[in-house]
């Protein structure tokens, strides 16, 4: 017999109990009102039971929706979705390892791995000097940023932005950047 939704969720929701009773998370289980009873009943579910709780068709669950937890988290999974996206449009557009460990704090072994998933050529050495016209164009886009310039750093964004600007290499434009706080 296939489960049901409800079967499923029960199912989830035994499995998490029995979780926080094998982890003595007490106040878990009485926020989830288990009383001693139900907890005791929890002692003596076995596999099979568990199993047998995914064919039922009901639920003995009440569930709602706690919207002061529930707004919080889901623009938290927002920020973490538009972070990862950023990196890994940054990383597309050939950032440097420097660049990310400074803005993310990404890792050597995290760099390389998101290059390799993202299909990334691999480039060696430094990156090609742009042209003086080309840091004409760049230092014209860096200096209508300025403003946004924070200890130094504009927000990453902002870096891709001027490479889809200029077409320089945001490598090319990470160092030369970088260059002009160091003489500044």
């Amino acid at each position: 017999m296939t489960g049901t939704k409800e079967a499923e969720l029960t199912s989830a929701v035994m499995k998490y109990a029995l979780r926080c009773l094998q982890e003595g998370d007490q106040p878990a289980l009485r926020e989830m009102n288990f009383g001693p009873a139900e907890v005791q009943a929890l002692r003596e579910i076995s596999m099979g039971d568990l199993c047998h709780l995914e064919s039922l068709r009901a639920h003995c669950l009440d569930v709602a929706l706690n919207r002061d937890v529930y707004w919080p988290m889901m623009g938290q999974l927002k920020h973490r979705r538009e972070s990862e996206e950023l990196q890994h449009a940054l990383i597309t557009a050939d950032a440097s390892l420097d660049m990310m460990q400074t803005f993310f704090g990404m890792s050597g072994r995290e760099y390389a791995r998101l290059r390799k998933t993202l299909l990334v050529n691999v480039t060696t050495g430094r990156p090609a000097e742009p042209s003086e016209a080309d840091i004409e164009t760049l230092w014209a886009s860096w200096r209508q940023r300025e403003d946004l310039v924070k200890d130094g750093l504009l927000p990453p964004e902002e870096y891709l932005r001027i490479h889809e600007e200029t077409a320089v290499s945001l490598r090319a434009i990470w160092r030369q950047t970088r260059n002009w706080l160091d003489y500044n």
